[in-house]
């Protein structure tokens, strides 16, 4: 494994007072000790759940052995933007890092409302360009698709898309939805017949009409993830949209759940650096170490997301790979959400989607 070195502020500092001393020390390799390095750590947002398993095997651990520096991971809310604004503004750094999706990603970095994150800056050409952006390098990619379950659908036809899932005359059931717009639009608007590369900018009153028309069929709105392996696993409902590594949970553990992977919804998420934290060039390096193939090809023993790195499928189990949401298979029928299109809509959007829901 390639080890990484950050140069310490303490030592850069002996060495530019050291005279010709200091010029031949810096000829030599930079040697972490522990002594050095214990100092040393980031603060980092994730998920937690399967996140913080994967995570700690594939990233947070190795990374320490590797540097000495250790990788503290924070469990916050589910959309962390308002958190990390007022970090910024504050310059006040709870955390160095966070894990976002890219529409969060976007709404952190658009130009009306400000930049609250580093430029990556980090070489990784080995991550392909569509998983990347100037803000965030891909560590999984993921999809929102609908989770059925099967059992509930013994002796009749499945839903096999999201026409299907607002049909509920032909597909009767009990159903859940995000209670959010992000993802919920979309789906009403492939639903109601348009294409997946003319989804944006989105048509809101087709929208919300077609979503008129399932309103009082939805028994639950869910607010997090794992909230809906919890509604899938004891069968509260008979489908539901969510991310397919909370469906994936539901049927590891041998629940009745089929994913869908017709039109799902595909994103990325990656870790971004908090702007201004005084400690970026330590999270570039720890950037760097999460592009690893054999690194991305861990965190999926215990999170059904698909590796941003092709070559991590090189070391995955093949029978895992056919669950993970970049296989070539699964995202061939999929839509990339627009991130760019929230950070500029979301507030709007969010006013006028709860207003329809609270009517």
């Amino acid at each position: 494994m390639t080890k990484f070195s950050v140069a310490s502020t303490s030592r850069r500092g002996l060495l530019k007072g050291a005279g010709t001393v200091g010029l031949a020390t810096l000829a030599f390799p930079t040697i972490w000790t522990p002594a050095q390095a214990q100092d040393k750590r980031i603060v980092v947002r994730d998920p937690g759940g399967p996140y913080a398993d994967g995570f700690r095997e594939a990233f947070y651990q190795p990374f320490k052995a590797a540097t000495g520096i250790e990788v503290v991971p924070i469990v916050a809310q589910a959309d962390p933007t308002a958190q990390i604004k007022a970090m910024v503004d504050a310059k006040n750094y709870a955390w160095d890092m966070a894990l976002l999706n890219r529409q969060s990603a976007d709404v952190l970095t658009d130009a009306k409302t400000g930049v609250y994150l580093e430029d990556v800056n980090v070489s990784a050409s080995e991550i392909p360009e569509r998983f990347r952006s100037q803000y965030l390098i891909a560590t999984l990619v993921l999809q929102t698709v609908l989770a059925v379950r099967t059992d509930k659908f013994k002796d009749r036809k499945m839903p096999s898309s999201w026409a299907d899932f607002f049909n509920v005359k032909d597909f009767p059931g009990r159903r859940a939805m995000r209670r959010n717009p992000a993802d919920t639009l979309e789906q009403a608007l492939l639903a109601s017949g348009v294409k997946g590369s003319a989804l944006y900018p989105l048509d809101l009153d087709r929208a919300f009409s077609k979503l008129d028309t399932i309103k009082k069929d939805i028994q639950v709105w869910w607010t997090g993830g794992a909230q809906t392996s919890q509604l899938l696993k004891s069968g509260e409902v008979d489908m539901c949209p969510t991310w397919n590594a909370r469906a994936q949970t539901v049927v590891d553990e041998g629940g009745p759940v089929k994913i869908i992977w017709n039109e799902g919804l595909w994103s990325y998420e990656g870790f971004a650096i908090l702007k201004g934290t005084p400690k970026a060039s330590v999270c570039r390096e720890f950037i760097k170490f999460t592009c690893d193939a054999k690194r991305q090809a861990a965190y999926t023993k215990y999170l059904a997301y698909g590796p941003s790195n092709p070559e991590a499928y090189k070391h995955i189990d093949p029978a895992r790979a056919q669950t993970l949401p970049a296989l070539p298979a699964n995202l061939a029928n999929s839509v990339q959400l627009d991130g760019r299109y929230w950070a500029s809509n979301k507030d709007a959007v969010n006013e006028r989607f709860n207003t329809w829901l609270l009517s």
